[in-house]
């Protein structure tokens, strides 16, 4: 008998007491594999294993690998490491940054979908902007489940908003009712049909993207997902390619960085207000010298060039008055917060399939 269990967890910010609540409601014989990726600063090692292992359910540590997967354990992705999951064992890597994390949830959402298939049970949590989203959308796509933590219960709201709105998901639910879910669902047989599912569109493309993030080796020379953009990669300036999934877009450059629409845009706009620090910074040092320069030639009696030099400084001063007026007015944009400004608001509710 076939069964759900291999479990993926995403999370990010207010994810982590998510976490610490679902896993210290599972059974200590729990019959499942469980995967987790929590955007974590690199520089912190360890910490949510040693906090989950403090609650005596399930063993967890932080993946190793090439190592075996084994059911009744948790596997945490590293700080600065992807977490790839293959047929009977995990790759724990430093593949090229998705969404701007790594560890990025969409590529073990990907490669735990890809290797097994409708035994795949993925849940998003708490976090901001919208990683996991189309990592469980292909979940869905080869018969997987897809769970999300209410957005209501969600300290950051964000990534169960995108996961709702993008994917076709069987279970909407507040995190304190997610391990008793994941015991039901992990103890029914697949129903008939879903073991059956064959891989379906774009799974070369996938496959190419797994390997991405796998990184042993080089990209394929000129390998493109989608049709080319005018549009350049935040992190390397490379061009950006988009790929269309259901409704949704997606962009990968040519080295290997992954962007949903919404962390590009975030990452587009960031760089403008950095761009625009940048200007105003140059502005004030302008007008520093100006002045400098005013002084100067002031002081050594030549006055219709002091004055030049004062104007010129005054005009600058305008300028930068200019710039910063943009800074305090400009919004930090994601596409989440557009697409709910032009929805007709209704009440939010909790539901499951």
């Amino acid at each position: 008998m076939q069964t759900r269990n291999i479990i993926v967890i995403g999370a990010s910010a207010g994810g982590f007491e998510a976490i610490k609540t679902i896993t210290s409601g599972l059974p200590p014989d729990f019959p499942a594999a469980i995967f987790i990726v929590w955007h974590i600063s690199a520089e912190v090692t360890g910490v949510l294993p040693r906090i989950i292992n403090k609650q005596k359910r399930l063993p967890a540590t932080n993946a190793v690998d090439k190592e075996p997967v084994k059911s009744g354990h948790i596997y945490v992705a590293p700080p600065d490491r992807h977490l790839i999951l293959e047929k009977g064992f995990m790759r724990v890597t430093r593949g090229p940054k998705e969404n701007r994390f790594r560890p990025a949830v969409d590529p073990l959402f990907r490669s735990a979908a890809y290797a097994y298939g409708s035994r795949v049970i993925g849940i998003i949590l708490s976090g901001a902007l919208d990683d996991g989203t189309a990592g469980l959308w292909y979940i869905k796509q080869r018969g997987g489940l897809a769970i999300v933590q209410a957005p209501e219960d969600a300290e950051v709201p964000s990534m169960p908003q995108h996961a709702i709105q993008e994917v076709a998901v069987d279970h909407v639910v507040p995190v304190s009712d997610i391990a008793g879910l994941l015991v039901k669902l992990t103890d029914e047989p697949l129903p008939d049909g879903v073991a059956d599912i064959q891989e379906k569109d774009n799974n070369e493309a996938v496959r190419k993207e797994i390997e991405i993030a796998v990184h042993e080796k080089l990209p394929e020379a000129g390998i493109i997902f989608g049709e080319l953009t005018a549009l350049s990669c935040p992190e390397c300036h490379g061009v950006l390619a988009a790929m269309q999934e259901g409704g949704r877009l997606r962009y990968r450059c040519h080295t290997g960085h992954a962007f949903s629409e919404s962390s590009l845009l975030s990452a587009i706009t960031e760089d403008i207000e950095n761009n625009l620090w940048n200007t105003t910074r140059g502005l004030e040092e302008s007008v520093n010298l100006l002045n400098h320069m005013g002084d100067h030639f002031a002081e050594i009696n030549q006055p219709a060039l002091a004055a030049m030099y004062f104007k010129k400084a005054k005009d600058a001063t305008g300028f930068n008055e200019q710039v910063r007026k943009m800074l305090h007015e400009m919004d930090n944009l994601d596409a989440s917060h557009i697409k709910r400004e032009t929805a007709t608001p209704v009440k939010k509710q909790l539901h499951s399939k």
